[in-house]
């Protein structure tokens, strides 16, 4: 069993993963959470905790016995640029580049529609510019990576069909639940291996849009 680290765990997708993988035979998933006051309800969850703040350390240590990463921390489009920057740009490379060291199988990066065109869109423009940097290392780190730019996000219930493609001629809504999925499937080899796509709420169900995506 592949044990997963889950970066933003205390989000809601993050739970939402935790939930999914807690109850798989392949994966046994890893919150990493910023204090302990987080800790109660993963706990409750019988799941395994580690403490780790992408704004301030060393991180080497959250990764000890990790297989795979799964990137869904955020400040969010509301945030401001110096705390976004932290924890979507510099965090995200802190991460990556610990994750290099300690020969990580896969890192899965949760990014966002945009951000490969941030100047189109003023209001977020710091938000995808730090995603996009993110993007970009995780990229040339030599891991093996899968990065999801998913659409707007709702809590919408999850009817697993997406439309997914490098690039989708608009922008959409997806809810949680089925990029939880995205996420967690982006886990198995060769799947999306090195790929980076963009995914909307769709009519192809999740895991046949995902295969022919890999085909190209």
């Amino acid at each position: 069993m592949e044990k997963i680290l889950i970066v933003g765990a205390n989000g809601s997708t993050g739970k939402r993963i935790i939930e999914i993988l807690n109850n798989s035979q392949s994966f046994e998933p890893v919150a990493m959470i910023r204090n302990e006051e987080q800790k109660t309800i993963f706990e409750d969850m019988e799941v395994q905790w580690v403490l780790g703040d992408l704004e301030q350390e060393d991180l080497s240590h959250v990764l000890k016995g990790i297989d795979k990463v799964i990137f869904t921390a955020g400040s969010g489009g509301d945030t401001g640029p110096e705390k976004t920057t932290e924890v979507d740009e510099k965090g995200a490379i802190k991460i990556i580049d610990a994750s290099k060291k300690a020969k990580i199988k896969k890192f899965i990066m949760l990014s966002s529609m945009g951000a490969d065109e941030p100047s189109k869109h003023k209001k977020l423009e710091h938000y995808l510019k730090a995603k996009a940097t993110a993007d970009e290392h995780l990229r040339k780190s030599g891991l093996d990576y899968t990065i999801v730019r998913a659409g707007a996000l709702t809590d919408d219930l999850g009817m697993g069909k997406v439309k997914l493609a490098e690039k989708l001629d608009s922008a959409g809504e997806i809810p949680r639940d089925d990029v939880a999925f995205l996420l967690i499937m982006s886990l198995a080899d060769p799947l999306v291996k090195n790929m980076t796509f963009e995914a909307v709420e769709g009519d192809e169900p999740i895991k046949s849009a995902m295969i022919n995506l890999s085909k190209g």
